[in-house]
């Protein structure tokens, strides 16, 4: 049996070129043990080609690579034809497809998969966090969060969890009643993380009534009565004066603009 060698090239990580050179191996030999197959990773210089030729030819290996740089493509395949030896361009010809499609050149910078892919899991994991640390279900999320909202009811605390989160930021909220002791974690974090968000008592009186209609409930209810309304508000001063946060008012704002405010606020604090 002809001993089958192969050499993964990348200027990243190279687990793509892997995959690939092992599924392609797999159609050849079982038991993939007796495939050799050597990484060679982050390769960014000319100079690593030329020695990474010196060892495939040594070892009569097949050269498989995922370059994104067009003149570390030339050079590895030049390095290849002068060594005699056989080489995979696994990303070149699609690159060059894509880029005649769309009439744009490649950004030629390596690890962008991998960048995306981060800051893809980066996002679930915030998105996660503000599901179950939404609406003060375990205080604990208030001393892991990167931003901390509270407000009275119907301050549009989770949908503003949900946007920033949408931004890759832990966002914790609590809801603020006067009847009942706000969590102790909120006065051991940094108050420049803590956002409390306050309202017109008439603008909530509205919201309020529109939410008990919905709910299929009269909206005479004190949930929706000026006079608790302004009870719990006047709770709410006294909580963030002894925070030390930041106020914003979210009467005649959009969740967007409330983010870009408090985003504006973290980047100059």
């Amino acid at each position: 049996m002809t001993k089958l060698t192969l050499f993964i090239v990348s200027d990243s990580v190279g687990e793509t070129a892997d995959l690939v050179a092992k599924a392609a191996a797999s159609q050849f030999r079982q038991d993939l043990d007796t495939v050799s197959m050597k990484r060679f990773s982050h390769v960014e210089d000319e100079s690593q080609l030329k020695e990474i030729a010196y060892l495939a030819k040594r070892q009569q290996a097949i050269v498989v690579y995922t370059l994104v740089k067009s003149s570390m493509r030339e050079k590895i395949k030049d390095e290849c034809r002068l060594n005699g030896l056989r080489c995979v361009d696994l990303l070149g010809s699609l690159l060059t497809e894509i880029g005649e499609t769309v009439n744009e050149k490649p950004y030629e910078e390596p690890g962008l998969v991998r960048q995306l892919d981060e800051d893809y899991f980066k996002k679930i994991e915030a998105i996660e966090f503000a599901v179950k640390y939404d609406d003060g279900r375990d205080p604990r999320g208030v001393l892991k969060a990167d931003i901390v909202l509270v407000g009275v009811s119907r301050t549009s605390k989770t949908p503003l969890s949900q946007y920033l989160a949408h931004r890759r930021y832990k966002v914790a909220n609590v809801p603020l009643v006067p009847e009942v002791e706000p969590p102790e974690e909120l006065f051991q974090i940094d108050p420049k993380k803590c956002f409390g968000l306050v309202i017109s008592p008439h603008v909530l009186n509205s919201i309020r009534k529109e939410r008990l209609i919905a709910l299929g409930l009269k909206d005479d209810a004190n949930y929706a009565q000026v006079e608790r309304i302004e009870q719990e508000l006047l709770h709410f001063e006294r909580v963030v004066n002894k925070i030390g946060c930041k106020v914003i008012n979210v009467s005649n704002r959009a969740v967007e603009e409330t983010a870009n405010l408090i985003l504006s606020e973290l980047s100059n604090s």
